[in-house]
C-alpha cells in the first residue's frame, strides 16, 4: 500500500511570505548579469571587427578614429550642454584630458596588437588591467593592499608571463603592446576614480573621447586610406556600433545590480573571443595562453572576493 503525502501546511504552521522586494531585487540582478554579458560579447564583436580590418590593410588609427568620431556623436546627443547645463565645467580639467588621451592610446594599442595576436590572447593580457589598478592603487589612491592580495597579484602577473613567455620564442613581439596597454588602461582607471571625487558623472563622459578625436583629427589626412570595399565600411560602422552598444549595456547593468556582482562576469569575454577567434580566423588559442588565461582570470576573481568580504565586514556609517 502507497503512503500519501500531504502537500499542504498544517493550519497552525504559517507558510513563509514572499517579500516582494527582494523578489524584484532578484529579478534586477538578473537582468543587470544578462546586460553585462550582452556588453563584454559586443566588446569581443568590436575587436572581432578591429582584427578583421587591420589584417585587410586598414589602418589601426583610422579604426581607432572612427570608433570614437562615433563615440563621440553618440554621447552628444544625449550629454550636452544644452541638455545638460554646467557639463562642460571641469574641477580637474587637466586629468579630463589625459583620461580621454589614455582611454584613446589603450584602443589604439589594442587595435595595433588585434593586427598580429589572437583575440584570446589579446584579452587574456588585458585581464591583468585589474591586477595592475589594485597594485597602483596603493601608493596613488591611498588604497594599500594586503599581504594576500599582493601575492594574488603576484601570481596573475605570472599568469601574463605564461601568455607571453618572453625570451623563450613564445608571443609575438606585439603581446608587448597589449602589456603596455595593460598600463596605459590601470591609469586611465586610476584617474576615472580619482575624478569622481570632483566630477559628475555626466562630465566624465562628456570628455571621454573628446581629446582622442581633438588628437586625431588634424592627422587623419596622413593617416587616411579610404577602405576598400562597402564590406570594410560595415566593419568600420560595427566597430563603432558595438563599442557604443556595449559601453551602453554596460551602463544599464551598473544601474541594475552591484559591481561586485557583475564583475566575475566580465570574464565571459575570454568565452566570446575564443569563439569569435575560431569562426571568423580559425585561431585556437595555445596551451600557453590557456593557462596563463586561467591563472590571471583566477587571480582577478580571489581579489574581488576579498574585496567583497572587506565591505561587508566594513560597519554601517
Amino acid at each position: 500500500m502507497s503512503t500519501q503525502v500531504a502537500t499542504s501546511a498544517p493550519d497552525d504552521i504559517a507558510a513563509p511570505r514572499a517579500d516582494p522586494e527582494a523578489d524584484r531585487a532578484g529579478r534586477r540582478r538578473i537582468v543587470g548579469i544578462a546586460l553585462m554579458c550582452g556588453a563584454v560579447a559586443f566588446f569581443a564583436s568590436l575587436d572581432a571587427c578591429g582584427k578583421t580590418l587591420a589584417r585587410a590593410g586598414v589602418d589601426p588609427l583610422v579604426t581607432t578614429f572612427m570608433r570614437y568620431a562615433a563615440s563621440v556623436a553618440m554621447i552628444s546627443l544625449f550629454i550636452n550642454p544644452v541638455r545638460t547645463p554646467g557639463v562642460v565645467k571641469s574641477r580637474r580639467l587637466p586629468l579630463q584630458i589625459a583620461r580621454s588621451l589614455l582611454l584613446f592610446a589603450s584602443t589604439a594599442l589594442n587595435f595595433l596588437a588585434l593586427r598580429y595576436l589572437q583575440l584570446a590572447e589579446t584579452i587574456s593580457i588585458q585581464f591583468a588591467a585589474p591586477l595592475t589598478v589594485a597594485l597602483l592603487a596603493g601608493p596613488l589612491l591611498g588604497e594599500w593592499s594586503s599581504r594576500a592580495r599582493l601575492m594574488a597579484i603576484g601570481v596573475g602577473f605570472l599568469g601574463v608571463l605564461v601568455i607571453v613567455r618572453p625570451g623563450v620564442g613564445g608571443m609575438h613581439p606585439a603581446a608587448l603592446l597589449c602589456v603596455a596597454n595593460v598600463g596605459v588602461y590601470a591609469f586611465y582607471a586610476i584617474i576615472t576614480r580619482k575624478l569622481a571625487a570632483y566630477d559628475s558623472t555626466a562630465t566624465t563622459m562628456f570628455y571621454t573621447g573628446l581629446a582622442g578625436l581633438a588628437l586625431m583629427a588634424p592627422l587623419l589626412p596622413w593617416i587616411w586610406t579610404s577602405p576598400a570595399s562597402l564590406t570594410h565600411w560595415a566593419l568600420l560602422f560595427g566597430v563603432a556600433l558595438f563599442g557604443t552598444l556595449g559601453h551602453w549595456l554596460l551602463v544599464m547593468a551598473h544601474a541594475r545590480a552591484p559591481a561586485n556582482v557583475l564583475a566575475p562576469f566580465i570574464y565571459t569575454q575570454l568565452l566570446w573571443s575564443v569563439t569569435l577567434g575560431f569562426l571568423l580566423f580559425g585561431d585556437v588559442p595555445s596551451r600557453w595562453t590557456v593557462a596563463g588565461a586561467m591563472i590571471v582570470v583566477g587571480s582577478g576573481l580571489y581579489l574581488l572576493a576579498q574585496e567583497t568580504i572587506r565591505r561587508e565586514a566594513r560597519p554601517a556609517a
